[in-house]
């Protein structure tokens, strides 16, 4: 068995129970993610712990895209086992971790990836989206599973919650349809998910808006 996989699950039977006494996460729709097979995970991004809720939602070994300074760092070893792929987020264009994405993808793998590339810090339902999981997508033939995180990481309380929605199907698309069906269903999971006040706080640019401002 892989030395990194043997890794992951080890990390995996410490953090999973933990993680689910300690935040307590809301998880629906976890059937949509295949129980096998290849599939990207694509949702929004709003916390460092987003990886871990996305991951506690399978049985499966997650593969996620995380950014090479964390496996650069001091616990980069604890991101090199626990399967992460990483991409550096101050280059325009990350070939390597493309290529590393797909070969997981066309092994019937699973990639979690936040298409915002970052956190979201601002007032902005999303972030505009870059293309890697549409173009993982469109490359393998892969689903791509949208999610929606709302909610705070709250100690023992029930405050984070995850909904992923129906599979999106490449079906010999371009990326940047794929993009822009991603983009469009996960603003509408989180509308869905977002408690009232939260989402009359938001500010909701369109995916053709975003493309225009670049």
């Amino acid at each position: 068995m892989d030395r990194n996989y043997v890794v992951y699950k080890l990390l995996r039977a410490v953090f999973k129970p933990l993680f689910h006494i300690l935040y307590r996460p809301v998880i629906i729709g976890r059937e949509n993610i295949p129980s096998d097979g290849a599939a990207v995970i694509a949702g929004n991004h709003k916390h460092a712990l987003d990886p871990i809720l996305v991951d506690v939602c399978t049985k499966r070994v997650v593969h996620t895209l995380a950014k090479k300074d964390l496996h650069d760092g001091r616990f980069g070893a604890f991101f090199r086992g626990a399967g992460t792929i990483p991409v550096d987020l101050h280059s325009a264009h990350n070939p390597a971790a493309l290529d590393a994405a797909i070969k997981v993808l066309r092994a019937g793998g699973l990639i979690n990836v936040s298409p915002e590339a970052k956190r979201n810090y601002t007032n902005e339902l999303l972030l505009p989206f870059k293309f890697g999981a549409a173009v993982m997508s469109h490359r393998t033939d892969a689903p791509v599973i949208p999610y929606a995180i709302t909610g705070d990481y709250r100690l023992f309380r029930r405050g984070i919650r995850i909904v992923f929605g129906a599979p999106i199907l490449a079906g010999g698309r371009e990326p940047d349809e794929i993009n822009r069906e991603l983009y469009d269903t996960i603003a509408a999971l989180l509308r869905e998910s977002m408690p009232q006040n939260e989402r009359d706080s938001r500010h909701f640019t369109s995916y053709d808006e975003w493309r225009d401002r670049s």
